[in-house]
Formats: C-alpha cells, sequence, structure tokens
C-alpha cells in the first residue's frame, strides 16, 4: 500500500448513488475522474445511520457490535474503532459532524478535535458545516478527519428519495464538499461515501435502493479515472484508511483493504 500522510472521510447521509447521475455534481464528478470509485458499494443491515456509520468505524457488521437502531448502547464485546487504532499509533483525528448520535464513534479520548454544529435539519446547514471545516482543514498536513454531512438524509424523509428537493439537497451538498476540497493540500487523499440509500421516504430495509451506496477515492497513489471491479462494503474504510495512514488494522475488524485503488 501507498503510504498518506493526511486523509479526509466526507460522508453524505442517505446518498444514493443513481442520484450523482441526475444532480449536479461538479466537485464530485472531478473527484471521479481524477480518482477510482464504485456506484455499487454496499451498506448493512439494518441500513439506519448510528448502525451503519458504526460498522464503517469499527469495521464489523451490526450483529457484531450490537448497534441497531440510532440510539447507542455500549457493546458487550468491543471493537477497536478506526478512531481508537489511529490514535493509539499516534495519528492525529478531528471529527466535524452535525448529527449528535455520532459521537461515540469513538473511545472517550480518541479524538484530538471534535466539533459539533445542530444544524442538519437546516437548509444551508451543510454549508455552514462545510465552512467550518474548511478553516479547521485548510493546509491539513497530517491525520485523519472525519466531515459528516446530514442535510440530505433529512430531505429524503421529508420529500422522499429522488424527488426534486431531494436531487437539489444532493447538488448542495457537492457545494459543501466543494468548499472543503477547495482548502485541502493536494497531498491529502479524500474519501467520499455515504452510510445508506433510502427509498419513498424511508430506509433500513435490505431494498438495493437502501443498501447500495457510492464510493469515491482521490490522491496520491490512486488511481485515476478508475472504476472499481470489486465488490466494496462499508466495513472495508476502517483497514482501509488505517493501511493508507501507515496503522496496523485491528484484528477484530472483518472488512478489507480496497487495494485495487492504489495505482500500481
Amino acid at each position: 500500500m501507498i503510504r498518506a500522510d493526511a486523509l479526509v472521510l466526507i460522508v453524505v447521509d442517505g446518498l444514493r448513488p443513481d442520484a450523482l447521475r441526475r444532480a449536479a455534481t461538479l466537485h464530485l464528478d472531478r473527484l471521479v475522474a481524477g480518482g477510482a470509485h464504485t456506484y455499487a458499494a454496499r451498506s448493512v443491515m439494518p441500513s439506519v445511520t448510528l448502525p451503519c456509520h458504526t460498522s464503517m468505524f469499527r469495521g464489523v457488521r451490526p450483529e457484531r457490535h450490537g448497534i441497531t437502531t440510532n440510539v447507542w448502547i455500549p457493546p458487550a464485546r468491543p471493537v477497536p474503532s478506526l478512531l481508537d487504532v489511529l490514535h493509539r499509533a499516534k495519528i492525529p483525528t478531528i471529527a466535524i459532524y452535525n448529527w449528535e448520535q455520532l459521537r461515540d464513534l469513538g473511545d472517550p479520548g480518541s479524538l484530538d478535535q471534535s466539533y459539533f454544529v445542530n444544524n442538519c435539519y437546516e437548509p444551508g446547514g451543510d454549508q455552514e458545516l462545510a465552512e467550518l471545516a474548511a478553516g479547521v482543514l485548510g493546509g491539513m498536513e497530517a491525520g485523519f478527519a472525519f466531515v459528516y454531512l446530514g442535510y440530505v438524509d433529512t430531505v429524503g424523509h421529508s420529500q422522499g428519495w429522488m424527488s426534486p428537493a431531494y436531487i437539489d439537497a444532493v447538488s448542495q451538498a457537492d457545494q459543501a464538499i466543494g468548499t472543503i476540497l477547495a482548502e485541502l493540500p493536494p497531498q491529502v487523499v479524500r474519501i467520499v461515501t455515504s452510510d445508506h440509500g433510502g427509498h419513498a421516504q424511508t430506509h433500513g430495509t435490505e431494498m438495493p435502493e437502501d443498501m447500495t451506496i457510492p464510493w469515491l477515492i482521490q490522491g496520491p497513489g490512486i488511481r485515476q479515472g478508475y472504476q472499481l471491479q470489486g465488490q466494496v462494503e462499508i466495513i472495508d474504510n476502517p483497514p482501509t484508511i488505517a493501511s493508507l495512514l501507515g496503522a496496523e488494522p485491528a484484528t477484530e475488524w472483518t472488512g478489507k483493504v480496497i487495494a485495487e485503488a492504489v495505482d500500481g
């Protein structure tokens, strides 16, 4: 694997990959053109925000980590989080998010910086958070940062997935992501993904509309303009990110390193 000094993971809650083909997404289109991607990555069941994020950070499925609703319960058999692994490796960690239930993605003390703004239900909330993130991450030279944008999911629930309002919210998320990417130094690896999709005005099922998510990566050493052929799963994020940053993945993680994304 290549070694990255810095990596930013951006998660757009409730983002369906087919929405990227209908919305105006200039910045994500550039990310796709300049990196590796798949529009067929898989989430976990139940396809609900906190269980999905817990799998995204703890590298195992909900039947192992035990989180099956949007209420955090300390697990009977703890699994190290990506944040815990990076912190123990002395790699700086930052979280910037606008949905408070994500506060337990790592153990207490594993975050060096944490920023929460309670605005994921407000139009313009993601852009406000992005401007905060751009200020925090501008000039980022080392470490890991997680940025969560929640408004797309809010509109999906209120107006329906793939509705005109939802497609517009996806375009707004793209603008917010553009605000962040504009401030990142070129050596920072960027991953943009989602936790789940949605259908009608809900999600949480095994329907393809709920389970299929995008996964985009771009940066030094990453293939350019490449569509990933292998199956990417949400539990692959922790081992992939840890490996890129030079940390040893936790033995409890069941996800794999997405080595196919690496050039050569």
